[in-house]
């Protein structure tokens, strides 16, 4: 059940194409997770990281920090969560990415997600 709604949660969130800041960042960013009309859970990642570029055309970020699991009808808790990307502009319309996550599940195995894309600008 939990696996179920940490893979719709991870397939709900975005990642940045390219970053216009580079340095530390605080990121605060909550996930749903629904099947049909069902809600299954939410979590809340309270996220410290840092981002900078990767020569001309690329950029990269690394985040972790507690992560608020609420599962529909199970106690809330506290997790701990994080994740890294890649972009890299490969014109100046397509840029391609990359993530890699992580977040823990008590004394379960932790869950793990990844994405990749490709990004067209009009």
């Amino acid at each position: 059940m939990f696996i179920k709604s940490f893979a719709a949660v991870a397939a709900v969130s975005a990642i940045g194409a390219g970053s216009a800041f580079a340095g530390p960042y605080v990121n605060v960013e909550s996930n749903s997770g629904f099947v049909g009309s069902d809600y299954s859970a939410t979590v809340t990642d309270i996220h410290v990281g840092f981002e900078d570029g990767i020569g001309e055309n690329g950029s990269y970020y690394i985040q972790a920090g507690p992560a608020i699991v609420a599962v529909d009808d199970i106690d809330t808790e506290t997790e701990f969560s994080g994740k890294v990307g890649v972009g890299v502009n490969v014109s100046e319309s397509v840029n391609i990415y990359g993530e890699i996550a992580f977040l823990t599940n008590g004394d379960e195995d932790n869950n793990y997600g990844s994405k990749v894309g490709v990004k067209y600008n009009f």
